[in-house]
């Protein structure tokens, strides 16, 4: 494993923030992007079983390839990239925020077909990772804290959300109080509210984990 870290090994001791970085280079967010299509294709596909076996040996010489160079979370530029969506982490639900004048956040998001539950909804779990996201988001942006856990997300599901399909969010701080962030977020299609959520994240204590 390798790391940035100058004395050989990441100090710990808390939750530490991602360092930005440019490793990985001005193909970093293609990589990323080409992975996440890899997994639509992998979901969708209604191959021929020598398609499948052809598709099995290529995407096990890309795991070989990789192989050599599996980093801890400290070096992977995976989390660390500031300059693309989702600061190039593979595993987010695809989100574009901004904060607004007013002081919220809004954007929009969309369900890959790898997010798929049944019948062309986005699995519950992944709308419920996208509100984690989002308010997440929204705790650190709006309230400044650097380091947050979150303690309960709840979330109510109105409408199914469609995969493969833009919608809108939008999120914002109800209240602090003392390490409380208490947060609250939409995801809309248009005027209908698809889903809704309000979480507590807490601001973490020095050298808590």
């Amino acid at each position: 494993m390798t790391t940035d870290q100058s004395s050989g090994a990441h100090p710990g001791g808390g939750f530490n923030p991602p360092v930005p970085t440019t490793k990985g280079g001005p193909d970093y967010g293609r990589f990323v992007d080409a992975v996440r299509t890899l997994q639509d294709h992998a979901r969708a596909a209604d191959a021929p079983d020598d398609v499948i076996s052809e598709a099995a040996d290529l995407v096990e010489k890309v795991t070989q390839l990789l192989a050599p160079y599996y980093a801890d979370e400290w070096a992977s530029p995976s989390g660390r990239r500031m300059d693309l969506p989702n600061r190039g982490n593979l595993l987010a639900i695809p989100l574009d925020l901004h904060k607004t004048d007013d002081g919220r956040i809004e954007g929009t998001a969309m369900f890959r077909r790898f997010h798929l539950g049944r019948n062309g909804a986005a699995h519950g779990g992944a709308v419920a990772q996208l509100f984690d996201g989002l308010l997440g988001y929204a705790a650190f942006t709006l309230s400044g804290s650097r380091a947050q856990r979150t303690a309960f997300l709840h979330v109510d599901y109105r409408k199914i959300a469609l995969v493969e399909k833009e919608f809108q969010v939008d999120a914002r701080i109800d209240s602090i109080v003392d390490r409380k962030i208490f947060v609250s977020g939409r995801l809309l299609d248009g005027e209908h509210v698809l889903a809704e959520s309000h979480a507590l994240f807490v601001k973490l204590l020095p050298g808590q984990p």
